[in-house]
C-alpha cells in the first residue's frame, strides 16, 4: 500500500450493525441515515451496500440524494433538512426524494407548487430538541395542510429528533417521547423517532420507524459508550505504517515547539499520518496507536502528514510495520476522548487524500 494512509472499510460489520438494529427493533421499519457521505465512510458504497436490505435511506440534502440516484439508488430516499425553493422541489419530483418539511414557509411552498408527480412528505415536529421542526401548536394544522395539498402524496408521515438519547438516565427522551406521541395518537399516520441511541435505550420509542445512524458504523451511541458493550463492529480501520524508527537522548525535544521531551534514550517511531489525513490535531499525547497490534502512545504534537510514537514498549517495531490509529481493537470513541472531540466529527473528518478500500 505504500506509506500512503488508508481507511478499511468492512461491509461485513456494516451488515452486522444493521441485524444489531433489527434484534432491537424488530417491528420497525428501517430509515438507514448515510448523510454527511454516509458518515464519513463513503456515501455511495454504503448505499450500494444497504439498499437492498433496508427499506429507506435518509440524507440531510436535496444533493445528496441526486448524487444517489445518479449512482443507480432505486429504493426511497428521505431529505432530512428537505426543499428550500422551487428548484428544489422541482428536483426531488424529477429524482422521486422524500421531503421531510418543517416549517410553514416550506408548508405554503408545496401548497403553491404544481406538480403531475406529487410528493412523499413527513412532517417534523419540534419536541425538545429546539433545531428543526414545527412547534407541538402548529403541527396539527400544518399535517392537514398538507394532507390536503395536491403535491402532497398520501398522508404524510411525523417525524421528530430525540436531544438526549445518548444518556439513557436523562429523562428528556421519555419527555419528548410523550409529548410527540400525543400528535401522532391524535393523526393517526406513521411516525419516526427513535435514533441510534433510542433504539437501544428507549425500545418504547421505536414505532413505525426507527432511524440508525451512528451505530450502522459500529460506535456507541451513548456517552462514554464502546461498540462492544452493545455488540457492535466499528466498519472504519483508519491504518497507516511507520516510515522512520529514530533514536534520541534524554532531554531531547520531539516535534513543534517541543512539547514533549525525551525522559530517557529511546527510539521514536514516525507514523505516516496527520491532521491533514484527518487525525485530530488535538490528540494529546498519551493517545494510544495500535502497531503491530500493540498498543504505543502518540508522543508530541501531531503534524500535517505525520505523528511521532513511543517506542520503548515496542522494542521489536521495524519501519514498514503497520498501525491502526482506530477501527478494530482501537475504538474511536477513545481518540475522540483523547482529543476532547466526538467520535462523527473524527469519522467525517478522514479526508479525500486518504485511500478508501473495503476489506
Amino acid at each position: 500500500m505504500g506509506s500512503a494512509p488508508r481507511a478499511v472499510i468492512d461491509l461485513a460489520a456494516l451488515r452486522h450493525n444493521l441485524e444489531r438494529v433489527r434484534a432491537a427493533a424488530p417491528n420497525s421499519r428501517v430509515l438507514a441515515v448515510v448523510k454527511a457521505n454516509a458518515y464519513g465512510h463513503g456515501l455511495l458504497r454504503i448505499a450500494k451496500a444497504l439498499e437492498s436490505v433496508v427499506d429507506a435511506l435518509a440524507v440531510a440534502r436535496v444533493g445528496e440524494g441526486i448524487s444517489l440516484r445518479q449512482a443507480g439508488i432505486f429504493c426511497p430516499i428521505v431529505v432530512l433538512e428537505g426543499g428550500t425553493d422551487r428548484q428544489e422541489l422541482d428536483l426531488a419530483v424529477a429524482h422521486r426524494l422524500e421531503l421531510v418539511v418543517h416549517n410553514l414557509e416550506q408548508v405554503k411552498q408545496l401548497q403553491q407548487y404544481k406538480t403531475h408527480t406529487p410528493l412523499a412528505c413527513w412532517l417534523k415536529i419540534d419536541s425538545g430538541m429546539h433545531r428543526l421542526g414545527l412547534s407541538t401548536v402548529a403541527a396539527p394544522a400544518a399535517y392537514q395542510a398538507l394532507a390536503a395539498c395536491r403535491a402532497v402524496s398520501g398522508k404524510p408521515r411525523l417525524m421528530t429528533h430525540f436531544a438526549n438519547a445518548d444518556d439513557p438516565a436523562d429523562p428528556a427522551t421519555q419527555t419528548q417521547w410523550q409529548l410527540f406521541q400525543t400528535i401522532a395518537s391524535e393523526l393517526g399516520t406513521e411516525v419516526s423517532a427513535a435514533n441510534s441511541g433510542a433504539i437501544l435505550g428507549w425500545p418504547e420509542t421505536h414505532a413505525d420507524w426507527v432511524r440508525p445512524g451512528i451505530m450502522l458504523y459500529g460506535v456507541s451511541p451513548f456517552l462514554n459508550g464502546r461498540p462492544e458493550t452493545d455488540d457492535l463492529r466499528p466498519v472504519m480501520s483508519l491504518q497507516s505504517q511507520l516510515i522512520a524508527i529514530n533514536h534520541y537522548k534524554k532531554g531531547d525535544a520531539i516535534g513543534y515547539s517541543g512539547s514533549w521531551v525525551c525522559p530517557q534514550d529511546m527510539a521514536v517511531g514516525v507514523l505516516s499520518m496527520g491532521y491533514g489525513d484527518g487525525y485530530p490535531r488535538h490528540a494529546a499525547s498519551g493517545t494510544p496507536v495500535l502497531l503491530n497490534g500493540q498498543r504505543v502512545p502518540l508522543v508530541g504534537r501531531v503534524s500535517m502528514d505525520m505523528i511521532t510514537l513511543d517506542l520503548r514498549g515496542c522494542p521489536g517495531a521495524r519501519v514498514g510495520d503497520p498501525a491502526i490509529l482506530w477501527g478494530a481493537g482501537l475504538p474511536v470513541e477513545e481518540i475522540a476522548e483523547a482529543a476532547n472531540t466526538i467520535p462523527y466529527q473524527l469519522l467525517c473528518g478522514v479526508t479525500a487524500r486518504v485511500d478508501f478500500v473495503e476489506g
